[in-house]
């Protein structure tokens, strides 16, 4: 990425090496008291915020689960498949799940910035 290059018109720049330019600290303190960049963040935060949780629950579950109750763990479900196996295997399609969970999630935050940095270059932050 090219440090030099001028940032998009109405957006803030970075710090200059004598300080921060009061211009952009002020535009940004607009942006950051819009109720549409607040929306935003509380948007992404309640879908990140339980996401995570849920993810990290789910993956300590499987050792947790091997070491205080190994005999379900160890209980065959069809040949040598156990459930420990297969609740190994279900962390993955849970990851792709939350991936496609996320993604269309996304979508949603994309639109909502790309308003937000329209009515910011358009001088209406």
């Amino acid at each position: 990425m090219n440090d030099d290059a001028p940032p998009p018109s109405g957006l803030p720049t970075q710090a200059s090496a004598e300080g921060p330019d009061r211009g952009d600290d002020a535009a940004w303190r607009g942006i950051e008291a819009d109720p549409r960049f607040r929306e935003l963040v509380a948007a992404k935060r309640r879908f990140i915020v339980p996401a995570t949780l849920f993810f990290i629950a789910y993956y300590f579950a499987l050792p947790i689960l091997v070491g205080y109750a190994p005999g379900l763990m160890e209980r065959r479900v069809f040949g040598d498949v156990n459930v420990a196996y297969l609740f190994a295997l279900s962390q993955f399609v849970m990851a792709w799940v939350l991936m496609a969970m996320y993604v269309r999630r996304a979508r949603g935050f994309d639109a909502m910035a790309a308003d937000l940095a329209a009515r910011v270059r358009g001088g209406h932050a």
